[in-house]
């Protein structure tokens, strides 16, 4: 197979991976509250111990992991998450296990999307390469998210909110952790590119926090912190808003997250297509608006919903139940496209140091917006605190326009 291809495939497989793992907070969210008997806005934390991990060590390893190795790096933060994973079946009896889970998770994300982001620079040549590859990859994100709400589905336990069987499928998850491992350790890539010659570790650190100053960078990452604070309201309390609001079954819930996530999926893999033709502005400014729009068109449909019925299926769910993912469709296409061009704008080497800081502003953004809508979520339902996206969604608008502005300017220099 030729070596870019197995890289491709690698780097794809690898965040498929955690992409199963780190979106199934939103199912972990609805089972712990049914086996744990743990509140929502307890059971909200588990973001922050997903993301807040994430951004505290991507601000770390970003400028250290050229020097030590971006392969080796990721093989360690696989062989971590497979151990722990393998935990779970046989320990996990209180609410702190899912804790340890969780930041686990986000401690080897760091390390994997810094090192996924890094790696695209160096297997793309130009600008409409690079953006092509990293709608590619994160639609694939987007598949795995689907194939693991689904999977999580498969292991709830209707008839028996207490029953905590849902726990072996840690041990499927710790297998296929282990099968990316090995894939990553055939494949074969040069990061010379990603190195800069005579420079200490602890300099480049410091180039990385100048990277923060940058006027591109600030809106950037304005930007990045209020699409996933939109993003992870959605896909963190999809299956409990099923649940709550719109009546459904518990496997059913998590089963709508991953509808929202195929829907995220098919969005990111068409805007790969959608952008060699518009330009990114035009195309982001419209899915935003879409976005907004979804929400004030489906939410008023919750109210006046009939009771939950015994058999309700997906064969006899009201029309909101299969209106509301359409939305995930104009949300994907945001944030890959959005990275990709910030990314573009820097030389190969700062590449891994701004990967850091994408994540860390990402991170960041997720665990706000989860806590936020899970604590309106418990006050005031689950349609408040929906609605309440609309406030991010127009900033969005703004500093998308703002950005633009900023992109060209450093292009003009």
């Amino acid at each position: 197979m030729n070596s870019k291809l197995l890289i491709r495939i690698s780097l794809i497989v690898n965040y498929m991976v955690f992409a199963v793992l780190l979106n199934s907070v939103g199912a972990v969210i609805l089972q712990v509250q049914r086996s744990f008997d743990v509140s929502k806005a307890d059971a909200s934390i588990l973001e922050g111990f997903k993301d807040l991990p994430i951004a505290i060590f991507s601000f770390i390893v970003a400028s250290f992991l050229p020097k030590v190795g971006l392969k080796k790096g990721m093989l360690a933060a696989l062989f971590l998450v497979a151990w722990i994973c393998f935990l779970m079946p046989v320990m996990a009896d209180e609410f702190w296990y899912f804790k340890m889970l969780f930041a686990a998770v986000g401690i080897s994300f760091a390390v994997i999307k810094v090192s996924v982001f890094a790696m695209i620079g160096l297997v793309t040549n130009n600008t409409k390469e690079h953006s092509s590859l990293m709608s590619t990859i994160e639609g694939f994100f987007m598949v795995g998210v689907l194939l693991g709400n689904v999977f999580f589905s498969l292991f709830v336990n209707d008839a028996d909110p207490t029953s905590r069987t849902w726990l072996n499928i840690y041990w499927y998850l710790g297998i296929m952790t282990l099968a990316a491992a090995l894939l990553l350790y055939l494949a074969k890539i040069n990061e010379s590119e990603s190195k800069r010659e005579q420079t200490r570790a602890w300099d480049e650190f410091l180039e990385m926090l100048k990277l923060v100053i940058r006027p591109l960078v600030l809106v950037f990452a304005a930007s990045a912190f209020l699409f996933v604070l939109i993003e992870q309201s959605f896909m963190t309390w999809t299956p409990t808003f099923y649940q709550d609001v719109l009546k459904v079954p518990a496997s059913m819930g998590i089963q709508a997250g991953a509808v929202l996530a195929g829907a995220l999926a098919i969005g990111r893999l068409l805007a790969g297509i959608v952008l060699k033709k518009v330009h990114w502005l035009t195309f982001t400014l419209v899915c935003t608006l879409l976005v907004g729009l979804c929400v004030v068109l489906t939410l008023p449909l919750t109210s006046n919903l009939p009771e939950a019925l015994e058999t309700i299926t997906w064969f006899n769910a009201p029309f909101v139940v299969y209106l509301f993912p359409i939305l995930g469709i104009f949300l994907a296409p945001i944030y890959p496209t959005i990275n990709s061009v910030v990314l573009s704008a820097l030389p190969k080497y700062m590449q891994s140091s701004m990967s850091g800081l994408i994540v860390v502003f990402s991170a960041l953004g997720g665990t706000t917006g989860s806590i936020i809508t899970g604590h309106i979520f418990e006050a005031y339902g689950g349609t408040t605190a929906f609605y309440f996206s609309l406030i991010p969604i127009a900033l969005l608008c703004v500093v998308l326009i703002l950005l633009n502005k900023q992109v060209r300017n450093n292009e003009s220099k």
